[in-house]
């Protein structure tokens, strides 16, 4: 009767699972069925013989305290996950700029490209320049986190503030992991659906712990996986993820001189390549705990705070604490 028990609920929860990531709409490969929190523009222009248009939002503030904050996202997300955030900081006063890079989001997703921190950095200013804005706070997710770092060490003279909130690229992932060819990760990217991605986030994001508020995040790529335009996207984050693995910014923090705050959920793991590294190497990879630490010690005069039992993803876990660290820093 017990096994009974068990097999039922395996088969409801199975059935809930189902039912769950059914509800996950298609989104093509520019997401223009999917609208998002603030108003888009587009930045058009000519980028190695290819025409792209870049998409950013500008959200005004409403009542302007003469400072402009960028927020740069991270590789499994896209500007609008930072809906909250650039609300807030409207409230208090900031024009806030949100790009989606090239290969992303609502942007172009070019299929001969080559990625680099400095290209998507290049691009970025250009936006800023566009709109004729000459210095900003910088912060940086994940993903971007490696972006705003290049684009401190690039244009350090248009960054008034850098905050770099859970960044990958804290190591040398070359120095874990074996490489994989882009055509075997995009082989690899393929293979994604709605349940790959919520295993992956709840293992390195979440803790296994899910709430109603971390779904919209997720069906954003979950529903790329659903549509046929998504080979193209995964053909980019192929490129992406090869532009991670091969070109680490830890060697360089030394160079940065902005004023510089860390954010660091201490749960987190995330590591590229971490399947591919020695089984050894594995637990050593992605130690937040320690690489905040060891980055807030390469940044002369930089301030971390760290925010313990939390993971990749503070801005969306643990929001308050979150704010309270990136407020008291720009205020």
């Amino acid at each position: 009767m017990k096994n009974f028990r068990n097999m039922v609920a395996v088969v409801i929860i199975s059935m809930a699972s189902n039912f769950a990531f059914s509800q996950v709409k298609p989104l093509d490969v520019e997401l223009t069925n999917y609208q998002y929190p603030y108003k888009v523009y587009f930045y058009n222009f000519k980028s190695q013989n290819n025409d792209l248009k870049m998409a950013y939002m500008d959200v005004k503030p409403k009542a302007a305290n003469g400072k402009t904050i960028l927020l740069l996202h991270g590789k499994n997300f896209n500007g609008a996950y930072w809906e909250k955030t650039a609300k807030d900081l409207s409230d208090k006063g900031f024009r806030v700029i949100i790009p989606d890079q090239i290969g992303f989001g609502k942007s172009s997703k070019p299929q001969n490209y080559q990625f680099s921190f400095s290209q998507l950095a290049d691009n970025t200013k250009a936006v800023l320049d566009k709109l004729k804005i000459d210095k900003a706070i910088v912060l940086g997710h994940s993903m971007g986190g490696m972006i705003a770092t290049r684009f401190t060490l690039s244009y350090p003279e248009k960054v008034q503030k850098l905050i770099l909130e859970n960044p990958i690229g804290l190591e040398d992932y070359k120095t874990f992991a074996a490489y994989q060819t882009i055509d075997q990760a995009y082989q690899s990217e393929l293979k994604n659906t709605a349940e790959t991605y919520k295993n992956y986030q709840l293992k390195f994001y979440y803790d296994n712990k899910w709430k109603d508020e971390y779904q919209p995040w997720l069906d954003l790529i979950a529903g790329w996986t659903l549509h046929l335009d998504y080979p193209k996207v995964a053909w980019d984050a192929a490129l992406t993820s090869d532009m991670i693995y091969n070109q680490p910014v830890c060697y360089e923090f030394k160079n940065i001189k902005t004023p510089t705050l860390l954010i660091i959920g201490t749960r987190d793991r995330t590591a590229i390549g971490k399947d591919r590294a020695p089984k050894e190497l594995q637990p050593k990879m992605g130690q937040y705990q320690e690489l905040g630490k060891k980055t807030q010690q390469q940044i002369e005069g930089s301030k971390l705070v760290e925010i313990e039992n939390v993971g990749h993803l503070p801005h969306i876990e643990v929001y308050d604490q979150f704010w309270a660290a990136l407020y008291g820093f720009i205020k």
